[in-house]
């Protein structure tokens, strides 16, 4: 069972998303249900199929987030040194051949989000960055090919989720 790193406000956020779940909704779907099949015949019963429907996404949903929590690793990134590239970094990087400067965030595969610059853990290019010093070079195969960067900074910015 492989560990998932997470943000504790993820953590958090997952645990009351999973709770809300299980406390209320499977009620309330149920309830759906039970009032949809006293309507009479279950084979033309739209709000019936509806609802089981909705119940079977839930219940995935209840086992993914089930799953997540159970093999989370909650970690404090401001509590790391960021000396090198860890999770929690922010990382500038300068690419060798247009001077175009980029910044990645790493962060655990829930949090991750590309467009906005965080990048997960287990992502091929945050593999290539681990352990990286200000100063390394970094060659990234990305799918317009290979590219080479310096890393200008190594840094803790906190990570605010939207």
């Amino acid at each position: 069972m492989q560990k998932e790193p997470m943000l504790e406000v993820t953590y958090k956020k997952l645990s009351e998303e999973l709770e809300n779940l299980k406390t209320n909704e499977r009620g309330n779907i149920a309830a759906i249900i039970d009032e949809a099949r006293a309507q009479g015949d279950l084979k033309e019963n739209a709000e019936y199929h509806a609802a089981k429907d909705e119940q079977g996404l839930m219940e995935a949903r209840i086992n993914e987030l089930t799953d997540l929590v159970g093999r989370a690793h909650v970690i404090e990134p401001s509590k790391l040194a960021h000396e090198r590239i860890s999770f929690g970094t922010t990382v500038k990087m300068v690419d060798q051949d247009t001077d175009e400067e980029v910044v990645y965030t790493i962060v655990g595969g829930t949090e991750s989000n590309p467009s906005t610059g965080l990048i997960s853990i287990q992502s091929p290019m945050a593999k290539v960055l681990l352990g990286k010093e200000e100063d390394d070079e970094v060659t990234l195969v990305l799918p317009s090919g290979k590219k080479t960067y310096d890393i200008e900074s190594v840094s803790y910015v906190e990570i605010v989720l939207g």
